[in-house]
């Protein structure tokens, strides 16, 4: 893991250079061929023999995280585990975390969906601050051991059903499940926005600030509905340029106005061209909004529609970014300007906002050019921009799709009526997410900093991800997933982590106890790595090996040191 010099950067070769978009040859049949590494086809050069990932040798003694660090901590979120005080941007800790986290002392399953949608185990998230939070919100009640969700309540009169209808009749060519598949909701409360959108086929990304300690992106999480934490400060956000076909702000209280409207730049840089923002609020501040409606002026996003709704007593606007660049050449002042070429809008790993615009693609062959495919045709459409790699997702769905049908579903012993969260931790196109989008589970899609960037095509399929370095924590509460998938992650790492095991502690913490794991890797990283997951008490339900390549289905107990 890379030192940390105190202001959370990450190295500089991270940070600075995003990596060509170039990918490995995908694996026919089984999926179990050898896929050449990037730097083998570039150069027949002698490449220089790497010591083993995991030493054979060692042997693992695992210590549980003190009682300060809590089970709730998230590394590179939380000063301490219990979440009194929260960094204002990402910065994790300077060595890497071997240690376990704690388990809830009443941990249980949470229910198969959709039951767990409206109900769960107060036990598994509960602290005073959220149990204070609780008693002032309608939409959220305990009773017993539970959290329930009302779906008629929301934090706006007339529930989020009516909120969303309003939104329909406001703006018809937003057209739901369609046109509009990908949302970025920014703020986690009660994310019944994203719930009433799930009934339209619309996938929502509820956006947890670091600044709430009252962790509703973790309540969130815990009903199976998508979340992350992040934050809008100085640094962008870990999504690719032109990722989000709406982005929403249910009264979250965000200054965008401020600091020459730095927030809002980096609301435009990941807004599709043509995207729609849907602001709302409950108490109008006029100053506020002055201030909002000339950022926006300054940005040229477009007013399509406003209304005062008695019902939910909330004022609603919906603003449009424009789709090319014509307006831009409008502007009486250059405030602010355009962004230089160096200026680079697809690099979103400890990247700063910069003061300044990104111009909408313009050529046929650039992506976010035109709009992509209705719903579902999305997700199997595979346009010209992509080029020569057109052949490649084409490829890598048809993979995937088989392998998922013919192995994962009925082979490995998972019962996928207790799976609703799924992180991809190496995601290449999606294809994995792609194979199962039918089914009743949500895919967070994984591109690794150090992997080709292949994320803006994941979110054109209609999908939703993250960029992360697996040599630092993932943003996420403990206990977030339901099932983990890696294929040939450990492999590919090159040895760049200091501590290789820390991504292992890593899984154990994000997965649920009663969890599972699907681990594709090379034999002389599978075997040691069976060795570490039997040491952490994982159950192995099945392990099947072929020439150089093995795969496992692992479980999760509730074993703690």
């Amino acid at each position: 893991m890379p030192e940390d010099s105190g202001d959370g950067k990450a190295p500089e070769e991270e940070g600075d250079k995003a990596p060509e978009l170039e990918v490995d040859d995908v694996s026919e049949g089984d999926g179990y061929g050898d896929e050449a590494e990037e730097g083998q086809k570039k150069a027949p050069k002698k490449k220089k023999k790497l010591p083993p990932l995991f030493s054979s040798a060692a042997h693992y003694h695992w210590k549980q995280c003190s009682a300060k660090s809590g089970h709730h901590y998230i590394p590179c979120v939380d000063f301490d585990g219990d979440g009194s005080q929260r960094h204002r941007e990402r910065s994790c800790p300077r060595s890497p975390v071997t240690c376990l986290m704690s388990l809830p002392k009443e941990y249980k399953p949470p229910a198969p969906w959709p039951e767990r949608k409206e109900k769960v185990w107060y036990g598994n998230v509960g602290h005073p601050r959220l149990s204070s939070y609780v008693k002032g919100h309608s939409w959220v009640n305990r009773t017993g051991d539970h959290l329930m969700f009302p779906p008629e309540e929301w934090e706006f009169k007339g529930g989020s059903k009516h909120y969303v209808e309003t939104i329909d009749e406001m703006a018809p060519d937003i057209d739901w499940g369609k046109n509009i598949r990908i949302v970025l909701d920014i703020g986690c409360k009660s994310a019944g926005f994203g719930v009433a959108l799930l009934e339209k086929d619309v996938i929502t990304l509820s956006l947890g600030l670091m600044n709430d300690q009252t962790d509703l992106a973790q309540v969130a999480l815990e009903r199976g509905i998508p979340a992350t934490v992040g934050s809008l400060g100085s640094k962008r956000l870990p999504f690719p340029s032109g990722a989000f076909d709406a982005i929403h702000c249910g009264d979250c209280n965000i200054p965008w106005h401020s600091n020459g409207g730095k927030f809002l730049l980096e609301i435009n840089r990941i807004l599709r061209p043509g995207g729609y923002f849907i602001i709302s609020s409950k108490h109008g501040d006029l100053e506020s909004e002055e201030g909002i409606s000339a950022s926006m002026t300054a940005i040229c996003w477009n007013v399509i529609a406003y209304n005062s709704d008695d019902v939910s007593e909330a004022g609603l606007k919906i603003f449009q970014r424009p789709a090319s660049n014509e307006m831009y050449d409008l502007r009486a002042k250059k405030d602010p300007p355009f962004c230089k070429e160096d200026q680079n809008k697809a690099h979103a790993w400890y990247t700063l906002i910069r003061h300044c615009l990104h111009k909408a693609p313009v050529g046929i062959e650039e992506r976010g050019s035109e709009w992509p495919e209705e719903w579902p045709k999305r997700i199997e459409t595979f346009p010209e921009w992509l080029g020569d790699l057109q052949t490649r997702v084409e490829a890598d769905h048809k993979h995937w799709k088989a392998v998922v049908e013919k192995s994962y579903l009925d082979g490995l012993g998972i019962d996928w009526s207790n799976i609703r969260n799924v992180l991809d931790m190496r995601a290449v196109f999606g294809g994995f997410a792609a194979a199962l989008a039918s089914k009743k589970v949500w895919v967070m899609n994984v591109v690794p900093v150090h992997a080709p960037d292949t994320l803006p095509i994941i979110y054109e399929r209609g999908l939703i991800g993250v960029y992360h370095d697996w040599c630092e924590p993932l943003s996420t509460y403990p206990r977030s997933y339901d099932l983990l998938h890696s294929d040939h992650l450990f492999s590919r790492l090159n040895n760049r982590c200091k501590q290789p095991v820390s991504i292992v502690v890593e899984m154990d913490r994000i997965l649920r106890p009663g969890g599972w794991a699907i681990i594709r890797e090379k034999l002389e990283v599978l075997d040691p790595l069976e060795k570490i997951l039997k040491s952490l008490h994982w159950e192995i339900v099945m392990a099947f090996r072929k020439d150089k390549e093995g795969i496992m289905s692992v479980k999760k107990t509730t074993w703690r040191p």
